[in-house]
């Protein structure tokens, strides 16, 4: 049966016709786009799709090429459609994942921040002579022995005065961090 005898038939709703479409054209079609998609099932839907739009549109079908060039063409723009619909979900999905990663980042940062400025005020709250030790020690990264020869102290002295800064702050973070 010719491709133009097929398409006429087709259109006045004939059966046949269209079960002999589908039967000539649909593994050709499947291989085809499983080649694009190395994906069986895919493949299959998007055929599917394509005979399902054909039967529905068959009394308004405009077809200024060949029957198999249309047939090719339409799974090929449907595969397509596919391919642009998975990008918008993967799109999406990327960027709930950057915002989680960012929100998760700053939430972090702000914790961080708020346990840092906690730290801070109870190193405020050290005796003068402690609290001076201490910071050259922990933030200057100065040695004991520096510490002692700025101070004119012993490193004894040093070491005692880091050690009861130590216990304090031990004493006290976890009032904060409950």
């Amino acid at each position: 049966m010719s491709e133009e005898k097929l398409l006429e038939k087709l259109k006045k709703g004939d059966t046949d016709a269209y079960q002999h479409l589908f039967s000539t054209y649909y593994n050709w079609l499947c291989n085809y786009i499983f080649k694009l998609s190395n994906d069986h099932s895919l493949s299959e839907d998007i055929v599917q799709e394509t005979f399902i739009y054909i039967w529905e549109k068959r009394n308004t079908l405009l077809i200024t090429t060949s029957l198999k060039s249309y047939l090719f063409k339409s799974c090929y723009n449907r595969f397509l459609q596919h391919i642009k619909k998975e990008k918008r979900k993967s799109d999406s999905l990327e960027k709930i994942q950057w915002d989680l990663i960012f929100e998760t980042y700053f939430e972090k940062e702000t914790r961080y921040e708020i346990r840092l400025k906690k730290i801070n005020s109870l190193i405020k709250k050290l005796p003068p002579r402690c609290k001076e030790i201490f910071i050259k020690s922990k933030f200057e990264k100065k040695k004991y022995k520096e510490i002692a020869l700025e101070l004119g102290i012993s490193i004894k002295t040093v070491e005692v005065q880091i050690s009861k800064a130590l216990s304090f702050l031990k004493e006290n973070i976890n009032l904060f961090f409950l």
